[in-house]
């Protein structure tokens, strides 16, 4: 079992060397500049990676990306082999990341939550306090009762 900065410094070998074979090495129409790599995940006994990739266009433009790296995985796999130099090069896996998606949900929530801020001040613009402004006693309020604190 390796430990896991060996893990995280293999990973991140592993995403430089697959981005960098994406943009300049592989030729396939599919890949092109449209695919970005987010982040690499190694496990435990180093034998896999899992490597996160976000594709910008529709999903026409997705499902060709996702072809694309599957028939290059070969080729990737070779080259992080060639860099590692380790006795064993993990098997790739690539995942669609979800992360724009995630960021467009939560900025949806954001956006939603903001407008409901903005209807709430709105209706609390012109409103009063429904008694005091300050409705605690104070110790001088005590006094003037009569009684001491």
């Amino acid at each position: 079992m390796a430990d896991n900065a060996r893990a995280k410094k293999l990973a991140d070998l592993i995403r430089e060397v697959v981005a960098e074979k994406l943009q300049r090495g592989i030729k396939d129409p599919r890949l092109g500049t449209h695919v970005t790599i987010t982040d690499t995940r190694v496990t435990g006994d180093l034998r896999e990676a899992t490597v996160f990739y976000t594709v910008y266009g529709d999903d026409e433009e997705r499902a060709s990306a996702a072809a694309g790296l599957e028939s290059a995985k070969g080729i990737l796999r070779s080259a992080v082999g060639a860099a590692a130099g380790t006795k064993f090069t993990p098997t790739l896996t690539f995942v669609a990341d979800a992360l724009p998606e995630t960021a467009k949900t939560i900025e949806d929530l954001l956006d939603k939550a903001r407008a409901s801020d903005a209807k709430v001040r709105e209706a609390s613009s012109g409103a009063t306090y429904a008694g005091e402004a300050d409705p605690y006693r104070k110790p001088e309020d005590e006094d003037e009762e009569g009684t001491t604190a």
